[in-house]
């Protein structure tokens, strides 16, 4: 079928930049480019790219394809029927014979994108299935109109809501593994089985290895759990062996002997999936401080796993933003003082904070769960005694804000939302630093700060760890974005800016994130649950004499008002003391606790009046982006000359060459 889809996209003419032009010359910026469901798909611009070497420009694009070849390996993890479901509909969109612009075709090609933008079937972010416009019928006999061949399992999985309905389930007292739809486990593997395993090969050295980052349990012929390991020659091997080959690639263009050590670990853990190497890998990519470009690539975040072990695959290329990492540069220095001076116990803090590298990274190109939707900060590595021998690295991605604020002016969100002129005043002039300052207090010193306990599990808090950690993080942001320290270093202009910042998380935590859930849904994602339970949090324990804050009415409409932002700031550090205890000591109740009595619960009746003055709008409450397209010039002898960015590329366009172009992975894995 990829042999198919190559030659109708050549003949449909649905090339890459380099191909449809004769030169990549940079047009008239456009962020906006497409929107569909909850979802705006954006462009982000690249700045100082052209003042870059040619050597940056050639590791940039070398890294960029390594990036680009795991894209099917996402689609598999997401779920093990998503690359059949993919495939079959590319090919029904390229070759359906009929009328293109009837409505049974239009409910097809929204669903197609719905599922380019997830990455598979299930919602990015909610992670419940998403159901066709069309039915079944039209779907079959399109196919067969088309020549489309697919494999009949995949209708109950596409039109069958009981069938898969969540990606990945954190619901109380069900089997996590049996009930979610991810394809990190085997079929017929059960919670307990894969407990059970990683109990029996947990490593407890003093170094230990990530037992599970990079591997799907699954059962053999004699009904055993055994590991199926991702590396070349192993699971996603044809797509690995294609990011090994790029590596390699980028080695010639490395900027020191640093960057290409980090280089050579990524390429041996690679091709042999040893843990030991990945271990061997982080502590050198964290010692790369000097470089300009930078990447990430791999199996990394563990959210989407339900039993928080495997990694999923992502990548970002960057490189630094010289001026703007000094902001990023003073908080990570003062990395001790705010360790010192926060509201936690003194025994759960760390003594020494090592190593709290941060900067401010310009995205060159965004790959596997980075794409498209993509965070807008980054702290990494995950291992805790990585973190605390050798440090991390915290980075905010600048030229994404950049994209999201440039797109949002003047939409009206602030207007129906904030209570009044005064705040919506200081927000319009506040409002894009504090989430700056926020996110980078979150990166650099949140994720790093506090320590465990001894004897205490990084896996304690099961399935409410990542929540837990988000919210440790945010609070942690959220509790000094108000302390005179910022003004101190220069970061903040005055003491009154911080109200922005407050203001506009608590509406978020308590009100507006809600335009993400559908009507009568508990909240699921792990990063919406840590903003409600922080907003539900305080203002559950306001004064009641004198409250801190209140949603107060106004014809028909609700409105946060806070009264008292010192009251504020107290509650945030009230409750980021409680939050380091329960992380620092492993307290799975109290965390199972924190957890549903305050993040995953929605008030309806509120719920539906925000989704019907959010709808008035026509607002989409869901983010992504299309990359650039490198385009490269080579002379005679093959050398590369020079490198630049087209950015004229639409979203179905990139969909359909990726999957052309980057697809080395069977339908069936």
């Amino acid at each position: 079928m990829k042999k198919q889809l190559a030659i109708i996209l050549a003949a449909a003419g649905i090339l890459c930049g380099c191909q449809q032009k004769k030169t990549c010359e940079k047009q008239a910026f456009q962020y906006n480019v497409d929107k569909f469901y909850d979802l705006e798909i954006l462009r982000y611009d690249v700045p100082e790219f052209d003042s870059l070497t040619l050597q940056q420009k050639s590791l940039l694009y070398c890294l960029s394809e390594a990036a680009l070849w795991g894209r099917d390996i996402l689609f598999d993890q997401n779920g093990r029927y998503n690359l059949r479901i993919r495939r079959a509909c590319e090919e029904l969109y390229l070759n359906y014979p009929y009328d293109k612009s009837a409505s049974e075709f239009a409910a097809f090609e929204r669903y197609l994108k719905r599922v380019w933008f997830s990455n598979g079937i299930h919602h990015h972010y909610s992670e419940d299935k998403f159901l066709p416009e069309f039915d079944q019928e039209w779907f079959t006999l399109a196919c067969d109109a088309a020549g489309v061949e697919y494999d009949d399992d995949i209708l109950p999985v596409m039109f069958d809501p009981t069938v898969m309905p969540k990606r990945t389930t954190a619901q109380d007292g069900v089997d996590l593994v049996a009930c979610s739809a991810g394809n990190y486990y085997g079929e017929g593997v059960t919670q307990a089985e894969a407990e059970a395993w990683y109990a029996a090969h947990k490593d407890n050295s003093p170094e230990p290895l990530w037992i599970g980052l990079n591997s799907q349990l699954v059962k053999n012929e004699n009904g055993e759990i055994e590991e199926r390991v991702y590396k070349v020659g192993g699971l996603y091997g044809e797509a690995l062996a294609h990011v090994v080959y790029w590596l390699r690639e980028a080695l010639k263009y490395a900027e020191n002997d640093q960057q290409r050590e980090v280089i050579e670990k990524m390429i041996a853990f690679n091709e042999t999936g040893d843990l030991k190497l990945f271990n061997e890998y982080c502590i050198a990519w964290v010692k790369d401080l000097d470089s300009r470009v930078d990447f990430v690539n791999g199996f990394t975040e563990t959210y989407s796993d339900p039993l928080g072990i495997t990694g999923t695959w992502e990548s970002m290329v960057n490189f630094k933003d010289l001026a703007a990492t000094h902001r990023t540069q003073l908080i990570s220095d003062n990395a001790q003082w705010f360790e010192d001076h926060s509201t936690t116990d003194p025994k759960y803090k760390k003594e020494e904070v090592k190593g709290v590298t941060a900067k401010v990274i310009t995205a060159a190109i965004l790959a596997g769960d980075c794409y498209p939707a993509t965070p807008i900060g980054i702290n990494l590595p995950n291992a805790n005694w990585i973190r605390k021998e050798y440090g991390s690295k915290s980075v905010t991605i600048d030229n994404l804000m950049h994209a999201y604020n440039e797109a949002a002016k003047g939409n009206g969100f602030n207007e129906e939302f904030m209570i009044d002129d005064e705040i919506r005043a200081i927000y319009e002039q506040y409002g894009a630093l504090c989430g700056d300052l926020h996110t980078d207090l979150h990166e650099c010193v949140g994720h790093g700060s506090g320590k465990l306990m001894p004897g205490v599990s990084k896996d304690a808090l099961k399935e409410h760890a990542s929540t837990i950690e988000e919210a440790r993080a945010d609070l942690f942001g959220l509790y000094y974005l108000a302390d005179p320290k910022l003004v101190e270093l220069g970061l903040l202009p005055n003491m009154e800016a911080y109200k922005a910042g407050f203001y506009q998380q608590m509406m978020n935590g308590l009100m507006t994130q809600l335009v993400r859930i559908e009507p009568g849904k508990d909240i699921e994602e792990a990063h919406m649950r840590n903003r409600q339970l922080i907003a539900n949090w305080c203002y559950a324990h306001v004064t009641p004499e004198n409250p801190e804050m209140e949603i107060i009415e106004r014809d028909g409409k609700h409105y946060l008002q806070i009264n008292n932002y010192e009251g504020v700031r107290r509650l945030y550090g009230e409750l980021l003391a409680e939050i380091q205890r329960i992380t620092s000591e492993g307290d799975y109740a109290a965390a199972k606790e924190m957890v549903e009595t305050y993040a995953v619960k929605v008030n309806q009746d509120l719920h539906k009046e925000i989704l019907e003055r959010y709808q008035k709008l026509n607002l989409a409450p869901y983010k992504g982006f299309v990359n650039p397209v490198y385009c490269v010039e080579r002379n005679e002898a093959g050398e590369i000359t020079d490198v630049k960015l087209d950015f004229t590329e639409g979203y179905i366009e990139q969909h359909l060459r990726y999957s052309r172009d980057y697809s080395p992975l069977p339908s069936v894995n």
